[in-house]
């Protein structure tokens, strides 16, 4: 070979390195990007769909799924306390545990890639059925297998047995470090607006909510109503019964309350032994009849206690309702007078004999 064919051919082998080089440069500029958007998610919701619908447009494949094992459902759970369905991110699964989770041999501590089996792959990829290759990436925390990171293809030579999964794993890793942060991130949001005890919102969410509430009745014109309940004679119980009896009934009446109120109210404890319920859209009259069956619901059953011992419980409601003035120049001072008028209506069902329901007339200044 003559030297002008082999600076031609050393050439020629120059221009397809530096393209390689150049689109593995743009492969890891899109990698980071990727992992940029994952570890910069605000909330666990918006992680999930990163990690389902984004990673499969990222990547241009025809399915990737994300399982979670969640056996005490505390991620679901934050989930719907963030408004959001668990069966609306496409894509995302919850097991109890994680033994079924990839029916193969051996532990599963590194990323599995290979042919599409239906009968080991379907439950993974419920929506797609004609894929050829997936790729299974085990999310571990502290040695810990809680979940499954998982791609498919109809490509069969997409991901085989002969491709390195270093990259791979270091998105897997990714991910697990996002999900545990994202999760605890919620912990903490759900800690700083829920009371400990009975598990309802507490009394700071509820002043929260109330300003956006009469905003939106505001917009609308619509009538925001309030409940305030409280346990009649609580002191008698805890008197007679201890202080954890006590709790126990606090617990069973919210959670009695809930069982009464849409998924679009808010309920809170208010403090002590006094609940309240906002209800958007809804005049005094409804709820009033929305008040009348939260106190039979209590009153009609007695509360479990320990020891094999049962208490009767009744409770008193008062209720209120408004409908912010077009021109009203301060919603802060409504949402008082809403709390004031429903908080009154709640001391004249006391002073009727307890165990009714009172409705009080909201007059904003």
């Amino acid at each position: 070979m003559d030297l002008e064919s082999r600076v031609g051919e050393l050439e020629q082998r120059l221009a397809a390195l530096t393209e390689e080089a150049v689109k593995n440069e743009a492969i890891l500029k899109s990698s980071q990007e990727r992992e940029m958007k994952l570890l910069e998610a605000e909330s666990l919701d918006t992680l999930l769909l990163l990690l389902t619908k984004g990673l499969e447009d990222s990547y241009r494949l025809e399915a990737v799924s994300l399982v979670i094992c969640d056996p005490y459902n505390e991620v679901r759970n934050l989930l719907w306390n963030d408004d959001l369905r668990p069966d609306s991110v496409l894509g995302l699964r919850f097991v109890d545990a994680m033994n079924d989770l990839v029916n193969e041999a051996g532990a599963f501590t590194q990323p599995r890639l290979g042919p599409y089996k239906r009968g080991s792959h379907r439950h993974l990829f419920p929506q797609a059925d004609r894929l050829g290759s997936v790729a299974l990436m085990p999310l571990l925390r502290q040695q810990k297998l809680v979940g499954s990171l998982n791609f498919g293809s109809t490509d069969s030579k997409r991901f085989t047995q002969q491709h390195a999964t270093d990259f791979l794993h270091h998105l897997a890793t990714i991910a697990s470090f996002c999900l545990e942060n994202a999760v605890n991130r919620a912990r903490l949001v759900r800690s700083g607006i829920t009371d400990v005890l009975t598990g309802m919102h507490n009394r700071r969410y509820l002043q929260d909510r109330l300003r956006g509430e009469l905003a939106s009745a505001h917009r609308s014109q619509t009538p925001l109503a309030c409940l305030i309940l409280d346990a009649d004679r609580f002191k008698r119980i805890n008197d007679e019964y201890g202080h954890l009896a006590g709790d126990s009934v606090l617990r069973e009446i919210a959670r009695r309350v809930d069982t009464q109120i849409r998924a679009n109210d808010v309920g809170a404890r208010f403090g002590g032994e006094e609940f309240a319920v906002l209800l958007p859209g809804t005049s005094a009259e409804v709820a009033a009849k929305l008040g009348e069956r939260i106190r039979e619901t209590i009153s009609r059953t007695p509360i479990e206690l320990s020891d094999e011992q049962q208490v009767r419980v009744s409770v008193s409601v008062g209720v209120a309702s408004v409908i912010p003035a077009p021109d009203v120049a301060n919603l802060e001072r409504v949402g008082d007078d809403l709390l004031a008028a429903a908080d009154a209506a709640l001391y004249k069902a006391k002073h009727d004999g307890r165990n009714c329901v009172r409705r009080g007339d909201c007059r904003p200044r």
